[in-house]
């Protein structure tokens, strides 16, 4: 380029900012609602954040919840929604990976479904259709055309409650602010969060996977989101914590929202009561088949 046109193009670049600052264009003021902060900001170190997660998570040997469960499945693209009755139900977990969840028929009170897990495999019993299924799970193959059918159990027991991490994991910290409207008092308040990202390193690479990424709100330090990512590094579950209540000496959320994107389910759990550390035995993680009952394996 020669002398002269470089003079001028620097000339044009250095009257730009003149010209957006308004010495050629006409402007005009407009007032923008201003979010409201909360009332506290607390102000942690990333190891303090991290400890508080890990003393949380140690803390819990049992869980027992008294919820009501409501299912949907999403189509996002095609703007279609397909909401399910609410059912009332119990889950119990015990550490390491022991799950149940027994839902019964609204109103009735007759058993509806109920389903175990040792962390490997679960039994599934359908009162309803008198079936029994049994599994891995690990899902390798989708057995229905219906996405509530095809879920495994352990979604549940990493959404209840929030893992601390694990001693190989790495993790980062970073400090954001996220802006909520409250639509009934037409206001706006500003959140400032904690975004707490957990990596694990891959084998024989120089590179970390993400496992999680759970958000905390400064006003409390308590998470009210957390993000799971499968090994292909897809978003596989997405939990929301919401309404922070005192349980029996605990804060625990009253409502847990699950979103499974891939499979398009939704659950959301009215949280009515909940119960840490009480004694479950063994049999307390056991179905009880009628003899007869038809059993369907899956692969």
């Amino acid at each position: 380029m020669r002398l002269g046109s470089r003079i001028a193009s620097f000339a044009a670049a250095s009257a730009l900012p003149f010209v957006l600052s308004g010495c050629f264009l006409l402007s005009t003021t407009r007032r923008l609602p201003v979010p409201r902060p909360p009332e506290t900001v607390m102000t942690v170190t990333p190891e303090e954040l991290v400890n508080r997660l890990n003393q949380r998570w140690a803390s819990i040997d049992t869980l027992n919840a008294k919820v009501d469960i409501q299912a949907s499945l999403l189509k996002p693209q095609q703007g279609v929604a397909k909401d399910y009755t609410s059912v009332p139900g119990i889950i119990l977990i015990r550490k390491p990976e022991f799950l149940r969840v027994y839902v019964r028929v609204p109103v009735l009170g007759t058993p509806a479904a109920d389903m175990v897990s040792n962390g490997k495999t679960f039994t599934l019993f359908d009162h309803v259709h008198n079936k029994v299924t049994e599994g891995s799970n690990t899902e390798t193959k989708k057995n229905s055309p219906n996405p509530l059918e095809n879920l495994r159990p352990g979604f549940f027991l990493d959404s209840m409650i929030v893992r601390g991490l694990a001693p190989e994991d790495r993790y980062s910290v970073t400090s954001d602010v996220d802006t909520e409207e409250d639509a009934a008092k037409k206001h706006l308040y500003s959140v400032p969060e904690y975004v707490l990202s957990i990596h694990r390193p891959i084998p024989d690479s120089p590179e970390d996977k993400t496992q999680r990424v759970v958000i905390f709100h400064r006003s409390d330090l308590e998470p009210y989101q957390q993000d799971i990512y499968d090994a292909n590094g897809n978003l596989e579950t997405q939990v929301f914590y919401d309404q922070y209540g005192e349980f029996g000496g605990n804060k625990y959320p009253s409502r847990v929202t699950i979103k499974r994107p891939l499979e398009g389910v939704q659950l959301v759990l009215t949280v009515d009561n909940v119960t840490e550390n009480m004694k479950l035995r063994d049999d307390q993680f056991e179905i009880e088949i009628p003899p007869g009952t038809p059993v369907q394996k899956l692969d």
